[in-house]
């Protein structure tokens, strides 16, 4: 996760400049160490179909209009959304647009802390936000940096 003061974070894209996909969903990751004074592009992974893709008119998993509740992945095959998944191992923090409660679960296991978006947002403004909390970072990114709390944070009993 940390490497030379550099977080590594991964963002569910569709074109390359915004964190606008669903995890699932996604046409692409982009991978990005990120430290105090610098942002910098490391990766770009590719997927082939998208989860609503794979021929079925995107009408949920079994290619017709019935309920799909119980497919947390939106109808993606499991060595789709496997790869999808591996693809974020080493990372500290995983921003998309959408992610099931099972794959938020599965990456937070993994030590990547899933971010869902409300809104769209340029990359470059990503980057630019995990700087600013690098410089106080809040609890979790703490851990996901593997260091401790500084002394005004610690609790007196």
């Amino acid at each position: 996760m940390e490497k030379n003061g550099l977080l590594r974070i991964a963002i569910a894209t569709n074109d390359l400049l915004q964190v606008n996909a669903n995890f699932a969903a996604a046409r692409q990751l982009v991978i990005y160490e990120v430290g105090l004074q610098r942002g910098e592009f490391v990766d770009s992974v590719q997927f082939r179909g998208t989860a609503a893709g794979k021929g079925n008119g995107g009408k949920g998993p079994g290619g017709g209009m019935g309920c799909s509740m119980g497919d947390p992945s939106g109808g993606a095959s499991a060595e789709h959304m496997t790869a999808r998944i591996e693809a974020v191992r080493g990372c500290a923090i995983l921003f998309s647009k959408g992610l099931s409660d099972l794959h938020a679960v599965t990456v937070k296991n993994m030590g990547v802390y899933p971010v869902k978006m409300e809104n769209s947002r340029d990359i470059t403004e990503v980057v630019e936000y995990v700087q600013r909390m690098l410089e106080r970072p809040p609890l979790w990114m703490r851990r996901a940096l593997g260091v401790e709390a500084p002394a005004e944070y610690a609790e007196t009993c």
